[in-house]
């Protein structure tokens, strides 16, 4: 399903500000009735009054304009799934989310810097398939393989520091974990894009870039953060309450340690690219992806998607259409029948 206009969701708005219109309205009209006359007077003098149907002409309105709102943003549907061939590269980007990514040393944080590049590196790839791994402390499959650009902008969004509890900057295990990403079956040109600070402690990270690169993974990584580092800011409600201190007490500083990353990147028949500037990042990458040769695959996909605006601009109406013809007044038959217990 796609959502055509989705700034018209703002019209809902409308909805809640009508009920407390409509709310503060009986509120006023019980206060001046109560001065005018008493309430058994009220009855005798205006007896066919409803407040049940007064109540329902604004939930019947409400729900007129809630259709018109949908009827603009206009859903879409797709008709038919299909198989189509496509020629691309396999990328795995593997993210790390260790607290240390919420260092400020570069704007606005690394982690989110992160995320900006990658998802510019997404908005200029044609027909290369994508996957995402978080890692940390261990690495997490995120989203496997796929065409679909906008499931993987998605998953990148909602990926943060707390996403796994164990603390790190294990690169190795994402290497690890990126070689079952790849489809044996299909001899597609595999690349590993690693976006870290390159703090990881330990040497495992090479011997794993090694192992990847035997197995026909090139990987390039991209360094977020600058070498003279920053503090890792504890934050609450969105505010800056502390900074992370060792058990000495003494504030944490995190650097960036771009000769890991270019150690991992030579290992493996990459290179090391400084993520400060996105534009260049993404012309760097653009540039390799080019030169790789391209494998042709088969991919699944939506077609044929069709409007569905008709549906809830009928219903619109037909509630429109109910508003009109309902009175606010009570019926004879209703007020025979009595259903909502109202007093007479």
């Amino acid at each position: 399903m796609q959502l055509e206009e989705n700034i018209w969701f703002w019209g809902l708005m409308v909805i809640p500000l009508v009920i407390i219109v409509f709310l503060l309205l009986q509120v006023w009209k019980r206060r001046v009735q109560r001065k005018f006359a008493s309430k058994p007077l009220l009855r005798r003098l205006s007896p066919d009054t409803s407040l049940f149907k007064s109540i329902l002409k604004v939930v019947v309105l409400s729900l007129a304009f809630a259709c018109l709102v949908m009827a603009l943003v206009n859903p879409k549907l797709g008709t038919k799934l299909e198989t189509v061939k496509r020629e691309g590269v396999d990328i795995v980007f593997a993210i790390d989310v260790s607290k240390s990514m919420l260092a400020e040393d570069i704007a606005p944080n690394r982690l989110e810097k992160s995320k900006q590049l990658v998802t510019q590196i997404i908005n200029n790839l044609a027909s290369d398939r994508v996957g995402i791994i978080a890692y940390a402390g261990k690495a997490f499959p995120q989203l496997p393989i796929t065409t679909d650009y906008a499931a993987a902008k998605m998953f990148l969004q909602s990926m943060n520091t707390d996403m796994l509890s164990s603390q790190g900057t294990a690169i190795h295990e994402a290497i690890d974990l990126s070689k079952t990403y790849f489809d044996e079956d299909q001899d597609t040109n595999r690349v590993l894009i690693i976006i870290s600070d390159g703090e990881d402690h330990g040497t495992l990270a090479t011997e794993a870039a090694q192992e990847a690169h035997e197995a026909g993974i090139r990987i390039f990584t991209i360094g977020v953060g600058d070498v003279k580092g920053g503090p890792i800011p504890e934050k609450r409600n969105g505010r800056i309450v502390n900074y992370k201190k060792d058990r000495n007490g003494q504030t944490v500083v995190t650097r960036l340690d771009e000769s890991t990353l270019q150690n991992i990147a030579a290992e493996a028949n990459g290179s090391y690219i400084n993520g400060r500037n996105t534009a260049e990042v993404v012309e760097h990458i653009r540039d390799i992806l080019n030169r790789m040769d391209k494998t042709e695959f088969e991919a699944k996909q939506f077609a044929d998607f069709e409007s569905q605006y008709q549906w809830f601009l009928a219903a619109a109406l037909f509630f429109l259409l109910i508003d009109v013809l309902l009175l606010e007044r009570r019926t004879s038959w209703l007020k025979r029948l009595n259903l909502f217990n109202e007093d007479f």
